[in-house]
């Protein structure tokens, strides 16, 4: 096989993490691929840190200060996709900044 950026980035994980086998890859358009790749990275985002409580992370972040900010992109994706779900609405603006947002 040559070495392709497809194979390490997208059938890899694939066959990996989702178990899906050669054929079923081969059988779904690339754009389909991608989407069910993307939907597995931000299923993944979302729950990286469940179970952990805020001094979890705030301990783990004494070693790793990457922690808190994957911490923090890890809540914000789950609150939007809550708001998009309808689990969730959007908090109504109190400042100028928020209104910017």
């Amino acid at each position: 096989m040559r070495e392709d950026p497809d194979v390490v980035c997208l059938y890899i994980p694939l066959m990996k993490d989702l178990h899906m086998s050669w054929s079923e890859i081969k059988s779904l358009p690339r754009l389909e691929l991608y989407g069910i790749l993307r939907a597995f990275n931000t299923y993944e985002t979302i729950h990286a840190f469940d179970g952990y409580s805020s001094r979890d992370i705030n301990e783990m972040a004494k070693n790793d200060s990457s922690v808190r900010g994957n911490y923090s992109k890890s809540l914000e994706m789950r609150e939007r996709m809550e708001r998009r779900m309808g689990l969730k609405k959007k908090p109504k603006p109190t400042t100028f900044s928020d209104l910017v947002r």
